[in-house]
């Protein structure tokens, strides 16, 4: 985000929209992962495997069965809660919590992105070896002139 306040940065938050959104549902990729692919994070999308990192539920592995990007949600199979009424629910969980285990590269658009992130990544970056450029002279500063020297 481009702004430091909080109460605008909650109001871009929460009034995204779906393509701005779906680039927040980021999660981290696991070690070999992050190997074979040559990058570091992912969005979440259903049919990837994830382990929970954070939370009641730390180190639970599943897949994604649903997203809800409005509330900004992943839903886990085998994540879930007994009601009440006995009724067991899927729990909500935040993809920033997750780390992707397994990708489902069924999707040949993904499959692109995750070309284009990695020659990114490949690229050579020497950060000591840029070559510098010379200082431009400093400017001569002028003196004022006093009274008594326009006299």
């Amino acid at each position: 985000m481009k702004t430091i306040k909080p109460r605008k940065q909650r109001k871009r938050l929460f009034q995204a929209p779906h393509h701005e959104r779906y680039k927040r549902f980021s999660a981290t990729l696991s070690a070999a992962l992050k190997k074979s692919h040559n990058t570091n994070s992912l969005p979440v999308r259903t049919g990837d495997s994830v382990k929970i990192m954070r939370g009641d539920r730390k180190g639970f592995e599943g897949k994604v069965s649903r997203i809800d990007r409005t509330k900004y949600r992943v839903f886990i199979e085998g994540v879930t809660r007994e009601k009440v009424d006995g009724t067991t629910m899927l729990v909500p969980i935040h993809p920033s919590k997750v780390m992707i285990t397994r990708l489902s590269l069924e999707d040949r658009w993904r499959r692109e992105i995750l070309k284009r992130k990695s020659k990114k990544a490949e690229l050579p970056q020497e950060k000591g070896t840029k070559e510098k450029k010379p200082e431009p002279s400093k400017k001569t500063v002028k003196k004022k002139k006093t009274q008594a020297e326009s006299r």
